[in-house]
Order: C-alpha cells, then structure tokens, then sequence
C-alpha cells in the first residue's frame, strides 16, 4: 500500500463514524436501538441482510476453497444460502416481522418464553451468544490477516484497528447506523468487485481466454460442482443450516426482518437479499477461481490466494478500494452481529439476571444496550487472537466445522416454532433437540474423531448435529404433545395478519359469585 491506498481506507473509516455520529439521533429507545423502530425500507432491509451475512472469510477461508476446488466454493456457499432466503422469503420472514408489530419484542429470542419456557429461552440465548463470540472472533482473525498481507501490522494489531472502528459506529447508532453503513459498503464493494473481475478478466489472454482456460491444468477439476470433502451431504446439510442460519437462526438476519414495517416488506427484503446472493458472488469468486493461474498461493490452505492476486493485478487507489472492500464485509457482518447480541442480552438474559434490568426505563435499556456491544465486541477480539490456535485449527475450520455444525441444535427451536405444524412442539422438544444436537457436535468432533482413522468426514461433522436436533424436535413433539391454547394463541398471532383471525392469548377467567335461587 502506498499513500493513496491509505487515504482510501482512512475516509472509509472516516465515513462509517460519521454515519454512525448521524444516526445516533435516530435512536431514542431500545426499539430504535435494536429493530430500527420498524420504520426501515425493504429494499435497505434486503441489502443491510446481503450484506450483513458476508465477512472476510469470504476473502480467506472460501478463497482458500475457490483457490484448491474451484467452482464448488459457490455452489456449496452462495448457491444454498441463497435458495435457503428464497424460501425463508415465505416460510419465515413474515412471522419473524410479526414478532415485533404483532408481539411488540425487540429481540427475535423475546418470544421463546410464551412459545417454550424460560429454560428454553435461556438455553438458546446463551448458547447463541457463546457460539456468536467465536464466529465474530473468526471474522476479526480473517480481516486481520488480510491486512498483514498488505501493510504488515500484526494480527493483534489488525483486530484492533478494525473493532475499535466497528465498535463506534454501531454502538453509538445501533441498527439503523449498521444498515446505513451497509448500504455504503454494499456500492463500495460492488466497485471494488467489479474492478477485481475487469482485471483478471483483462489477464485471460494470456492463458486461452475467457472459455479457454478451464482445460488448463491448473485449473484441472475446478469446474466440477462437487469435489473434494464438499460432495452431496455437505450441500444437502449446508442447504438447511442456511435456511435457519440465514433466516435468523444467527439472529442478526432475523433484525432486518423485524426493522420492516410489516410482513409483505420483510418478504420483499428477504427476496432482494436472495437475488443478491444468487448474482454477486459469481463476480467475487471468479477471480478466485482463476487464481491457481495467477498466483502461488504460499499458505497450504490457499487463503493468501486473493491478497496476492490483488496486489499483482490492481493499480494503486483501487488496491486500496478492494482493500476497503474487505473492512466492509467482516465491519457489516461483525457490527450487526454486536447489535444482535445486544438485544438478546439486555431484552432476554439481563432481566433474569437482574432485578434492575427489569426496571429499566428506554434512557438506561440504551445504555444497557451500547454497554453490552462493546463488550461482546471486546469478548470476540479477544477470541480472534486465538482462532489460529490448536483449539480452533484455522479460520475455515471455524466457520464451516463450528459454526455450521453447531447452528442446527440452537436454531431449530427457534425457527421450527414460528411454524404452525411444529405447534405440538413445546419445552421438552425443544430443550432435548438443542441438548442432543450439542452432544452430537461433541462426538463428532472429538471422541469419535480420536478413534477413527482420518477422523470423522467434514460433511458428517456438519450434518450430524442437525439430523439430530432436527429428528429429535420432530419426534418429540409428536411423542409428547405440549401445545396449551396459550402456545397456539401465539403461534396463530404470528402466522396470520388478520386481527379477528388470530385469537389472543387467553386469560385465566375472573371467579364469579355463585348464583342463589330465590
């Protein structure tokens, strides 16, 4: 990087605080804080939820995949995330909005006492939180080790530039200042995307062309949808984990949702986003594709692969556009992730905790709320100095192995019991779906992975919890119905919009004085 690069990645830094500086007077109590107020576009809904579910690791870990397998690293990424939204688009954005205008929560685990118990409610939730420090926490350790390639800051160093600069700007606007900085990110990695294609599109010619190159030898199996430890299992199990994960499992998507004025907006914003994710990641990863041909990769996983390519092919002020391109996806993801959090926190953990909490008036649920998200932030920088450690293995390990893997046991109560077949679903369901989903992440993983000779395939390490939790959710329900006409009273409030159609919730009814015969 030279000094226009710098002075790129300084006014980017320098507009995402003042967004931020400028839709702090748009927050004056926890819904604003949290779910915009309900008052956010559809079409800013939709790319605030693109943009929101990309990072760095785009950039690293599947650049690393892209780079060694070529074309699977769409088809067993982008291609189910984006059916799993098309779907989520009918199945579950209308409900998850409905959460906020027909329950009035601000945060989408609010519901899981009145849908469960307060024991399911706060097994998820901590659960959820614990898993979001560690995949926020990977997130930081991959922008950090793109920034090593480029400006030769430590890893340590690189995570803390980049959270300081997050933590600003979402904790002094919340939702709105995230969506907005979304939108700003979206324009600049679409010009930074579409730089990087035009270029390495421009050095084909050297290798056969466009159509060409595919029967070069570098590129020898790289067309091939499944290869390598990415078959039929790993894309049939990565299509469901992505539909809960992307639809709110993960709870940051499940905010756009919700800031949505109403059911028909969350479902255009849902579809907006699945559009995207269909379209722009073939612009992303078609360099990736190309880059055995361009450069040599010198990690073994390949996840130096893009950083160098970039740096060989862009001229300076668009090196450091794409760089900026990079911030802007691990900052969106990692900002909404903070604010997610936050909600889950300050509306669902602290007031069990606390007798204040539940006192809280909107001045101090605010200050709740912002204290809770650099703290989160602090907890998953602390995390990325470790994501390189045995524990963790790599960034992609992080990712795929843990995040996906563990995604199924916490999201399948939450999303499944929106649902109206799922209604004979109660605590015991839920509570051993997520329990025995934990475990099977366990075995898998670890004492199973000791006994077996080349340890378990990653595509079973994924599939397994969520078999798992999901069977078991099933299975239990039917065994042992616990629907009372209080669950069913809030389960027909979020799957319908016609008020004389969904029964409220019943009350015990008052004792009457018994009547005397004259």
């Amino acid at each position: 990087m030279n000094g226009l690069d710098w002075a790129v990645l300084i006014a980017y830094f320098g507009v995402m605080v003042a967004i931020g500086v400028w839709s702090h007077k748009r927050v004056d109590n926890v819904s604003d804080f949290f779910t915009a107020g309900g008052k956010m576009p559809w079409w800013l809904s939709g790319i605030s939820h693109h943009m929101s579910g990309y990072s760095a690791v785009m950039f690293t870990g599947y650049a690393g995949i892209a780079y060694t397998y070529g074309v699977t690293s769409f088809i067993t990424w982008s291609f189910p995330i984006a059916l799993g939204i098309a779907i989520g688009a009918q199945l579950f954005a209308p409900r998850i909005n409905r959460l906020r205008s027909r329950l009035h929560v601000a945060s989408p685990l609010e519901y899981l006492k009145n849908r469960y118990n307060l024991k399911t409610q706060q097994a998820l939730a901590w659960s959820g939180m614990l898993l979001k420090i560690v995949d926020v926490g990977a997130k930081w350790a991959a922008i950090a080790t793109l920034l090593s390639v480029f400006t030769g800051v430590s890893l340590n160093q690189g995570i803390l530039i980049t959270g300081v600069i997050t933590a600003i700007y979402c904790t002094i606007g919340g939702l709105w200042a995230d969506a907005l900085t979304e939108l700003g990110q979206f324009i600049i990695q679409l010009l930074a995307g579409v730089a990087m294609f035009v270029a390495v599109v421009a050095k084909l010619g050297e290798y056969g062309g466009f159509f060409g190159v595919w029967d070069r030898p570098e590129l020898d199996g790289h067309a091939k949808p499944l290869v390598g430890p990415y078959g039929t299992v790993f894309l049939l199990a990565f299509l469901f984990i992505k539909l809960f994960e992307y639809n709110g499992g993960m709870l940051n998507q499940a905010q756009r949702y919700m800031a949505t004025a109403n059911a028909r907006e969350a479902t255009r914003s849902a579809r907006l986003s699945a559009i995207l994710w269909l379209v722009w990641p073939l612009v992303l990863f078609f360099p990736m594709w190309m880059s055995p041909l361009l450069v040599d990769a010198k990690k073994p996983d390949g996840s130096d692969s893009y950083a160098l390519m970039t740096e060989q092919l862009l001229p300076h002020g668009l090196l450091g556009l794409v760089i900026v391109g990079f911030f802007s996806h691990t900052m969106a993801m990692c900002s909404s992730d903070a604010n997610a959090i936050a909600a889950v926190f300050t509306r669902d953990v602290a007031p069990v905790l606390s007798k204040k909490a539940r006192a809280w008036n909107d001045h101090a649920g605010l200050i709740a709320a912002r204290l809770t998200t650099v703290i989160f932030l602090g907890l998953s920088m602390a995390v990325a100095t470790q994501v390189n450690s045995p524990a963790f293995k790599d960034i992609i390990t992080v990712v795929i192995k843990w995040v996906a893997g563990l995604m199924g046991p916490i999201a399948i109560p939450m999303m499944l019991g929106l649902l109206r077949q799922f209604r004979r679903c109660g605590p015991t369901a839920a509570l051993t779906s997520w329990s025995m989903g934990l475990l099977a992440f366990w075995l898998v993983n670890y004492p199973i992975h000791w006994n077996v000779d080349g340890g378990v395939p990653l595509q079973y390490q994924v599939s397994i919890p969520l078999a798992v939790s999901l069977i078991l959710y099933i299975v239990i329900g039917y065994i042992k119905p616990e629907d009372t006409p209080e669950r069913d009273a809030l389960i027909e409030r979020i799957n319908t919009d016609d008020d004389s159609s969904a029964a409220a919730i019943p009350t015990q009814p008052e004792p009457t004085e018994p009547k005397t015969v004259a």
